[in-house]
């Protein structure tokens, strides 16, 4: 990976499934500090040797805040002497090689150079090549498990997100999209159900994603919301039979491209009136009546409205009590700000849906 600021990262806590990060880099960080603290004792769990300085004496627990969540720490005591982790020391920049690490294990294995980083960044010395190959291989069977594991039960609403991620291959950087699913199942429940790396967003790429998602179990989708992505709606389509949902909050970033920016405040005060209606049938009246205001100003504004308005709209024909959550790819991003739940609830009795 060579990207600094670590956007599959953030977008796997967005989705939703942060308790499953926070559980991994958990698992790294007890790993390297019981390596760490062999070094210190001068042997293993239970090795007999001469080089051996103390014993150890139980846990005290402690907790290291990260943009993961907050970690749950055991942190091992000796019987003679002191053991405090380096990287609790809160001058160290150990996180982002933290992050970067489960980052890399989500988009094809982690690299014992990354992980040799997080060792240096961490501040921890003498871990052998052995326990770094151990925890990569530790953290690879955590994240394939995770990805490959079945689906059960039908699961309504399906969001899409993508972001471009900086990869190298065969000694040159290449560019490749990712894109993860979440989905809300009949219990209101959401989880992170997929993630796929692929060198272009092509209907066939999200073919093999979406059937991929189909054959662990996927079923019973009624909406996918995503934005725009290209070769998305023939693929949802043919592979799914569920309805588009394009988001309203991309729509209307590209809706205002054809509005000078001294008018964009009141044309997008405008355009958000059909979002606010409280049946579809005045949404789509809405939407004609803004349409028609704003054709003879802007032409080429009213035919995007007349092109897009069926895939904007289509939330409108589910559950008012699931809309505002449906219109947009919004409520992943929000949870950023929320301390990234594994799992929340959808709102309203999801399973009439059933």
């Amino acid at each position: 990976m060579t990207e600094d600021r670590l956007p599959l990262a953030e977008l796997l806590a967005k989705a939703g499934d942060g308790d499953f990060l926070r559980t991994v880099a958990e698992a790294v960080v007890q790993l390297l500090m019981e390596a760490d603290v062999e070094g210190v004792i001068g042997a293993g769990r239970h090795e007999r040797t001469a080089d051996r300085q103390t014993y150890r004496n139980g846990f005290r627990d402690r907790t290291l805040d990260t943009r993961l969540g907050t970690l749950q720490l055991r942190i091992p005591k000796l019987r003679q002497g002191n053991y405090f982790p380096p990287f609790l020391d809160p001058r160290k920049t150990s996180e982002k090689a933290l992050v970067a690490v489960i980052q890399e294990a989500w988009i094809g294995g982690v690299s014992t150079r990354r992980v040799d980083e997080l060792v240096q960044a961490m501040g921890l010395g003498g871990i052998s090549k052995s326990t770094v190959s151990k925890l990569c291989k530790d953290i690879d069977d955590r994240v394939n498990a995770f990805l490959d594991r079945p689906l059960t039960g039908e699961w309504p609403y399906l969001w899409l997100d993508a972001t471009y991620l900086k990869q190298r291959e065969g000694g040159r950087i290449v560019s490749v999209a990712a894109i993860i699913a979440v989905a809300v199942n009949t219990e209101g429940k959401r989880e992170i159900v997929g993630l796929h790396i692929g060198p272009s967003e092509a209907e066939t790429f999200w073919s093999t994603f979406l059937k991929s998602l189909v054959r662990r179990g996927l079923r019973g989708v009624k909406l996918v919301i995503s934005d725009a992505h290209e070769g998305l709606k023939g693929a949802i389509r043919r592979v799914m039979g569920a309805t588009w949902q394009r988001c309203s909050v991309h729509w209307l970033r590209n809706a205002l491209a054809y509005v000078p920016k001294g008018q964009q405040t009141m044309v997008a005060a405008a355009l958000r009136q059909a979002f606010l209606q409280p049946d579809q049938a005045a949404a789509r009246q809405t939407w004609r009546h803004v349409a028609d205001q704003f054709r003879s100003r802007w032409p080429k504004l009213g035919t995007f409205m007349d092109d897009s308005e069926h895939d904007v709209l289509a939330y409108m024909g589910f559950p008012a009590q699931h809309r505002a959550k449906l219109r947009s790819t919004n409520p992943l991003e929000r949870l950023n700000k929320m301390g990234y739940p594994g799992r929340r609830a959808c709102g309203g009795p999801i399973a009439t849906l059933a």
